[in-house]
């Protein structure tokens, strides 16, 4: 299915470093299904506050969820503009001169008026796609949330429409002079991410094994 493109406005305009912005939609979904946190940012009482969260993606909607007696999901529930990041670090770029060092990364800023998902059925819905982000193959196989723990929980839904990427890859850009004169060593020291053994809660019943969805894992 063909998707819209990305179509910068005012505010997500990509303005320092141009060459980087990315205006495919399917890198957007890439970058925010490849994340596992997410900083979500808005003003609380006349100040900015920035939180990490989990998330987790359904088309063109954000979830993301937190406590009733959240503040920050409260005051964005009530239909505020907000902002949402997701960062990924590829590497660290070595140049011959400090200045020129860099990272490789993917980026999603998104801008948005949050939404409170207050419908039971749709707030379930959410929370199966936050927990099957962060956690797959979980909702089937552990208890979900009963009505108590529904009502405790807010979930707010984030629609991407207006969003900015920006991507970085490839080696050093050095200046001519320092090509020319400086022997440094420079290039990519590539970031990876692997998930280790899992580890058994000391109060598992013995026999218990990890199942299939945490045993066989792999980053994304």
């Amino acid at each position: 299915m063909t998707q819209t493109p990305l179509s910068p406005t005012s505010r997500s305009t990509v303005r320092r470093g141009k060459k980087r912005a990315v205006a495919d939609r399917a890198v957007l979904h890439s970058i925010l299904d490849s994340g596992l946190v997410c900083h979500l940012s808005t003003i609380i009482e006349g100040a900015p506050l920035v939180l990490p969260t989990a998330y987790g993606r359904d088309g063109d909607t954000l979830y993301v969820h937190g406590s009733t007696g959240a503040l920050s999901l409260r005051t964005a529930g009530a239909g505020i503009e907000v902002c949402v990041a997701v960062t990924l670090v590829d590497g660290i770029v070595y140049s011959r001169s400090v200045f020129n060092h860099s990272m490789n990364y993917r980026s999603a800023v998104v801008h948005a008026t949050a939404t409170a998902v207050t419908d039971p059925d749709a707030k379930c819905h959410a929370l199966n796609v936050v927990t099957e982000h962060a956690a797959p193959g979980s909702w089937d196989y552990a208890r979900v949330p009963n009505t108590k723990e529904l009502a405790q929980t807010s979930v707010l839904a984030i629609d991407l429409t207006e969003a900015a990427v920006k991507v970085r890859a490839g080696g050093p850009n050095d200046d001519d002079d320092d090509l020319a004169a400086n022997r440094v060593w420079a290039g990519v020291l590539p970031l990876h991410q692997v998930w280790g053994e899992p580890e058994p809660c000391e109060l598992l019943p013995e026999g218990v094994a990890a199942p299939e969805h945490v045993v066989a894992r792999e980053v994304r």
